[in-house]
């Protein structure tokens, strides 16, 4: 199960809709051994293209000398299908390298990319194969809070 929190959801959510008609991706960084998405990345689409994502090399290759300067692991990395639903394609499967990230896909089709619900999914990729799993929403990650918790609208 991924349990991410409402800021960093809504932030992912945002830049779906904001980088919409093309493929929107990035990263959400946690603290090293932790499953805790902490850090948004949000990352330039350097296809630039409404059907595939491509990270730009210099800008991952910082990104992930940043995360061992600071002790953290690629936690979420994500991308946005722009007319297709938010599940991973034959290319998305065969790209996902990170055994231990959730694979988190949003879909901005049917006007989703200007409001109202959009499709939040999350999976995990392990040598080609793709199983989903559930998102928890909370409000914040304090152990010691009530939480407040809400399912991802599919």
């Amino acid at each position: 199960m991924l349990t991410i929190d409402r800021a960093t959801h809504d932030a992912i959510i945002a830049h779906a809709r904001r980088d919409h008609p093309d493929e929107a991706c990035g990263v959400v960084a946690g603290p090293a051994g932790s499953d805790r998405p902490a850090r948004h990345v949000p990352m330039l689409n350097a296809a630039m293209s409404p059907t595939f994502y491509e990270f730009d090399s210099g800008d991952l290759l910082r990104l992930y000398r940043e995360m061992d300067d600071n002790d953290e692991d690629p936690v979420v990395i994500y991308h946005s299908h722009t007319a297709t639903e938010a599940y991973p394609s034959r290319t998305d499967v065969n790209l996902a390298g990170e055994p231990g990230a959730h694979y988190v896909l949003v879909s901005t089709r049917d006007g989703a990319h200007e409001s109202g619900p959009v499709d939040f999914r999350s999976y995990r990729i392990v040598d080609g194969e793709v199983t989903e799993e559930e998102v928890r929403v909370v409000d914040r990650y304090d152990d010691e809070a009530p939480i407040t918790q809400q399912k991802a609208e599919h």
